[in-house]
């Protein structure tokens, strides 16, 4: 039996990886994917480096709550000698964790570009594509770390799409959106306020006129609740017990989980069926009340 390539490895076979006059970069916007998708390995981290990022994201997946302090104290416990409070300092920027926000804010914004307004307070989210919700985490690899984006449907908490990326550049979070909108179209896309977001590329992608963009308010994790449940369940059924040797293992193997989660895993707060169940019967015309 032939297998069928998926699309990721189809794309990448269609990059010239020496011979072309054209960059990977110029190769990446005609093919409309992410340049960091074309599986270039991130630099290694020294192991020790790495074992204590690691923990840490472990620490902070468990206790999203906990501050800077709090963090340094555990790390020290799991790693088994003393961490000083300004390496762990620097392993949270690293990760993107900011100690006075209670939640892993990979895409810290300090600019003045346009911010939206949160719409989903005491909002009842009542059939798949009302809310979509996105953001970015951490993910581990034998000898560095990638990041993982989603766009995740609210209602169904079906994955509609995913990428990921070596880099915090908003080119993987305007792939993922692009992928999805291919898809669907939300009523309301929520996101945090990183510069991912508010970058011009990524406000243009969505039609406002049926659309609209929110943005949590700074440090608040909960207006993201679905999205962080859905890092949480990954790295406790998926990334924590792989370690992925590169980026092309990492996606090949996230995908097999997202394409499980959506299709094979059944969810209790859906009254046991799967993600996929319950977004597709939009497309039939009903609503699984849930």
């Amino acid at each position: 039996m032939i297998r069928e390539l998926p699309a990721h490895e189809k794309v990448s076979q269609l990059v010239d990886w020496q011979g072309s006059p054209l960059s990977l970069s110029r190769q990446s916007q005609l093919l409309n994917i992410a340049r960091s998708s074309l599986y270039y390995d991130p630099v290694p981290v020294d192991p020790e480096t790495l074992r204590l990022l690691d923990l840490l994201d472990r620490i902070y997946t468990k206790l999203p709550y906990y501050g800077s302090r709090r963090l340094t104290y555990e790390l020290s416990k799991e790693a088994g000698y003393p961490v000083n409070r300004k390496r762990v300092s620097s392993l949270m920027k690293q990760l993107g964790l900011v100690a006075i926000y209670p939640k892993p804010n990979l895409s810290k914004n300090d600019t003045q570009d346009p911010r939206f307004p949160y719409l989903l307070r005491g909002l009842p989210i009542t059939h798949p594509n009302h809310v979509w919700g996105t953001d970015i985490t951490y993910i581990r690899l034998g000898q560095g770390f990638v990041y993982l984006t989603a766009m995740i449907d609210w209602y169904s908490r079906y994955i509609v799409s995913w990428e990921l990326s070596t880099t915090l550049e908003n080119d993987f979070c305007v792939t993922a959106g692009k992928t999805a909108l291919s898809i669907a179209t939300p009523e309301i896309i929520n996101s945090d306020q990183g510069v991912q977001y508010t970058s011009q590329e990524y406000i243009e992608m969505w039609d406002q006129t049926t659309t609209q963009i929110s943005m949590d308010g700074r440090g608040r994790c909960l207006d993201n609740i679905f999205t962080e449940r859905f890092w949480r369940t990954i790295k406790y059924e998926e990334v924590y017990l792989k370690s992925y040797a590169n980026v092309q293992e990492a996606r090949t193997e996230i995908g097999n989980y997202v394409e499980r989660y959506n299709n094979l895993r059944p969810h209790q707060s859906l009254n046991n069926y799967t993600p996929a169940t319950v977004y597709r019967c939009e497309k039939k015309g009903e609503t699984i009340l849930i």
